[in-house]
């Protein structure tokens, strides 16, 4: 996988809404807090159109993420916020120019569409707050993903967890949001990477609804291939009277395979929501005393 530069002092970065629409002063905000970071931050010319539930119509949001993935002033793509919108233009767009410029993209949740491209494309991309959520985010969140973004990649010390499966594992790191990589599932889009270490997180899901969503990927063979799972939050979940809360359903299915299993990482929609770069080559290592992550040199 390619690993796109580091960002350097007075870069241009852009921020774009392929998703759902988004108000002005979270732009405004974050635009503040990039400048802070010594970027240039510029945003694409729709970036807070509203048609309906999204952020423009297609065209428009189609034309903000080619001109930022074509402008070779720009160093990273900031997506402002997910919802959903991404699926509908994702392969609509043309890569060529990025992948001969590769820059980073940054985002989550409806996001994980786009990291799951450029997967396919073997280029790095980084699971991480948006816009709308920088000042909801921790400040260790925001730090982290400034550390990142510049190119200090710190390793992860993960706080033991009783629902943890202790090994020691070297793998890719695929995932993002459970319910888009489930929808997903069989398209051109799904990673086609061999046994590598998957990311799952979710938002607002009947837990009935995390139980059918695993109980599929079981059937279709995806935890067969993999060499470890990280479980990130479940955030706001719906009905709990199903009789079992998210790391309890996991666990339960979890218990048939034999690979290491990290519960608890602070990433997803809450304000913990630390970086994770999506493609990269990890090395994982969970013991009694907790987990290790460890971002290797691609």
């Amino acid at each position: 996988m390619y690993r796109p530069p580091f960002l350097q002092p007075g870069d241009k970065v852009a921020l774009v809404s392929p998703a759902g629409s988004i108000e002005a002063n979270y732009i405004h905000d974050a635009m503040e807090i990039l400048r802070t970071w010594e970027l240039h931050p510029v945003t694409g010319v729709h970036v807070c159109e509203k048609q309906g539930y999204f952020a423009g119509s297609d065209e428009q949001r189609r034309e903000d993420m080619q001109w930022a993935l074509d402008n070779e002033d720009i160093r990273a793509i900031f997506c402002t916020r997910g919802g959903y919108g991404s699926m509908r233009i994702v392969e609509q767009l043309d890569y060529s120019a990025f992948q001969g410029s590769p820059k980073w993209l940054i985002g989550f949740s409806d996001i994980t569409v786009f990291h799951s491209k450029l997967n396919t494309l073997g280029i790095e991309s980084m699971h991480a707050p948006m816009p709308k959520n920088f000042k909801n985010s921790s400040p260790q969140a925001m730090q982290r993903l400034r550390e990142f973004l510049f190119g200090n990649i710190s390793a992860y010390q993960i706080p033991a967890h009783p629902f943890n499966k202790e090994g020691l594992i070297k793998a890719e790191l695929t995932g993002g949001n459970l319910t888009l990589l489930h929808c997903l599932r069989s398209t051109p889009l799904e990673c086609k990477r061999q046994s590598p270490v998957l990311f799952i997180e979710d938002v607002g899901e009947n837990l009935y609804a995390l139980d059918r969503m695993l109980q599929s990927l079981k059937l279709s063979e995806k935890f067969e291939r993999l060499q470890g799972l990280i479980i990130g939050h479940f955030s706001e979940m719906k009905g709990l009277h199903f009789g079992k809360n998210a790391d309890e359903i996991i666990r339960e299915l979890m218990e048939e395979y034999n690979y290491p299993v990290c519960f608890g990482f602070p990433a997803g929609h809450d304000e913990q929501n630390f970086p994770l770069i999506m493609g990269a080559t990890i090395e994982m290592e969970i013991t009694a005393q907790g987990t290790s992550i460890l971002f290797l040199n691609d």
